[in-house]
């Protein structure tokens, strides 16, 4: 049989960490020691901007957060270097 010589195909099926950032902030420890259920934080976000879509925390798109059967999920509106 022949192998397979495309280098690519080795790293296929290794899983990666997707990650989905809505937005962030900075507390100082004091607040965030009192964070207790029902509390609110502010991000630096506002709700119409695009989320970024992180693969092993490198960006690599941009997205709108939707929902898909009660779960969330994210539609790809750009990829990450191809805004213009």
């Amino acid at each position: 049989s022949t192998a397979d010589t495309n280098p690519m195909n080795m790293v296929m099926d290794v899983k990666v960490r997707l990650t989905v950032q809505l937005g962030s902030c900075q507390l100082s420890m004091k607040d965030v020691i009192g964070l207790a259920p029902g509390t609110v934080i502010q991000l630096n976000q506002q709700a119409s901007d695009p989320v970024g879509l992180y693969v092993n925390d490198k960006l690599v798109a941009h997205g709108e957060v939707v929902v898909v059967d009660d779960n969330f999920g994210i539609k790809i509106t750009a990829l990450a270097g191809s805004e213009k």
